[in-house]
């Protein structure tokens, strides 16, 4: 496996392209390391790269590594979360990345200590495989959650199709920037929707070239080292 460092300088020179293509500013494109198939101390290990942020899609491999990391990262729960789990993450992580229904909301609310940063997940592909809302049921769920004090919406989320096809995974995420910006223009307070979580380690210059401000790399990142004990 190579290092990190080497991972990160090649991944930083692909989004400095990407975000010049779409004259973007390289600044407003955040890295989020997905550590979730690597040990505690490759995750070190990306922190020690100054890689601040980092991914986990299970409450086990979550919590074993916020034990021994802390705050030294900011904490971003990125896999469909159960009901019954939410109790065990919320008050851990800084980002939840699959806010998809009410039930979720609801555990939220009585559960988090303080105000949860959330994405909506919206299957922009409509793929019976992924989680997430369609398209048309993004905007009335958020409107759906004004009575839920602990929860912000800071933007949507969502995962282009497996292919190799750049013009299916360009429509998936245009499709969810122009979501976006309907929800941003339509001002409401708890729903700020200012950021764009998507693309992952095999298509995330696309994500930057049509708007992504958080981009999720594990793979091409930190690597996998195979079934992880926690």
């Amino acid at each position: 496996m190579k290092t990190i460092t080497e991972n990160l300088k090649n991944i930083q020179q692909h989004i400095i392209e990407a975000a010049e293509k779409a004259q973007r500013n390289t600044e407003d494109v955040q890295i989020i390391a997905v550590t979730k198939q690597v040990s505690i101390e490759r995750a070190q290990e990306a922190i020690s790269n100054g890689l601040r942020h980092l991914g986990e899609n299970r409450p086990e491999g979550l919590i074993a590594k916020e034990e021994v990391i802390g705050k030294q990262a900011i904490w971003h729960y990125i896999g469909s979360l159960q009901t019954r789990k939410v109790r065990k993450v919320i008050n851990q992580i800084d980002y939840l990345h699959s806010l998809d229904r009410l039930s979720l909301a609801e555990e939220i609310e009585k559960r988090a200590n303080q105000v949860v940063k959330c994405f909506v997940q919206v299957n922009v592909s409509e793929e019976e495989a992924k989680h997430g809302l369609s398209v048309e049921e993004t905007i009335p769920f958020i409107k759906d959650l004004a009575a839920y004090s602990k929860i912000q919406i800071v933007g949507l989320m969502t995962m282009a199709p497996n292919t190799e096809d750049e013009e299916i995974i360009r429509y998936t995420f245009k499709g969810l920037k122009k979501l976006q910006q309907q929800v941003v223009d339509l001002q409401i307070p708890y729903a700020p929707c200012s950021e764009l979580s998507m693309g992952m380690s095999n298509d995330y210059a696309i994500a930057i070239e049509e708007g992504a401000t958080f981009v999720r790399i594990g793979t091409a990142l930190v690597g996998s080292e195979g079934s992880v004990s926690e």
